[in-house]
């Protein structure tokens, strides 16, 4: 909704202007409201004549499946997981690959885009991911082989 809630508003002027009188301000919000300078959202405020900010889309990751794998067993968070990749740019230049690494899913020890990715994946399978900048390295890159804001392109195969 592009607005501050309450609770930031008083934050920003305690620490900014010294100022620490919540029932003040939440009474000034909502008179604000009442004569319709403001507008409300659930807890969030904004000046009811600023113009909306259109919200940046979440970044998505592509997935598709070359093959789906076998048994009942499907990847979830939390499970120790093995898997063989090749990560490569969009130019077709391979930037990594590992014929078995273990790592943790969702946890936090892999970039977003495979904590995301590689959920719901059975033994044998092999997904290939096309991972936006925000899911990856972003802005900083990992250098000296992944530069800012690439677009990631990966084929992983579960091994366990």
């Amino acid at each position: 909704a592009n607005g501050v809630s309450r609770i930031a508003v008083a934050k920003y002027m305690k620490s900014e202007m010294g100022y620490d009188n919540p029932g003040a301000i939440r009474k000034a919000l909502k008179k604000g409201v009442d004569s319709g300078i403001l507008e409300q959202t659930g807890q969030s405020f904004r000046v009811k004549s600023d113009p909306v900010e259109p919200m940046e889309p979440e970044a998505q990751i592509e997935k598709t499946d070359v093959s789906v794998g076998k048994g009942d067993l499907e990847s979830a968070v939390g499970d120790t997981i093995t898997v063989k990749y090749v990560g490569k740019l969009s130019d077709g230049t391979t930037f990594d690959a590992e014929s078995s690494f273990e790592f943790t899913l969702g946890a936090g020890d892999v970039i977003k885009g495979w904590d995301q990715g590689l959920v719901d994946m059975k033994i044998g399978g092999v997904r290939k991911l096309v991972v936006p900048p925000k899911l990856g390295y972003g802005k900083r890159g990992c250098g000296p082989d992944i530069p800012p804001d690439s677009t990631l392109h990966f084929q992983v195969t579960m091994k366990k």
